[in-house]
């Protein structure tokens, strides 16, 4: 059974740094994508990056650009998202997500999702 298991997320005051991790279990996706998207109440999921494993391919939406960075450890099978400079607007339950295939902006093309962890940004 795949589980994607995410954790790292907190309370943190604007300016600040988080590190999201995304645990994967029951299979690798060495040849597949990972994708981060981040949902605060009241609003719709947004795409926030994605890369596919290899690393070839990287994506982030404006909004994070310059401020998050993707990244991965193979040994460990986790996935991670660094959050520099978080702003009130970054609050959210942040999501991982993965698919076999190339790395997608659309919720949809992923196969399997983590359960989310919340991240707080406070001014």
């Amino acid at each position: 059974q795949v589980q994607l298991v995410e954790s790292g997320g907190g309370l943190v005051q604007a300016g600040g740094s988080l590190r999201l991790s995304c645990a994967a279990s029951g299979r690798t996706f060495r040849r597949g994508a990972v994708g981060w998207f981040r949902q605060a109440p009241g609003k719709e999921r947004e795409f926030v990056a994605a890369f596919s494993w290899s690393g070839a391919d990287i994506n982030y939406a404006d909004s994070v650009k310059g401020r998050f960075t993707i990244s991965r450890d193979n040994p460990e099978n986790t996935v991670y998202l660094q959050m520099n400079s978080l702003k009130p607007e970054d609050t959210a339950l942040y999501y991982c997500a993965a698919r076999d295939g190339s790395p997608g902006v659309y919720g949809y093309l992923y196969d399997y999702w983590g359960q989310g962890s919340q991240v707080t940004v406070c001014s």
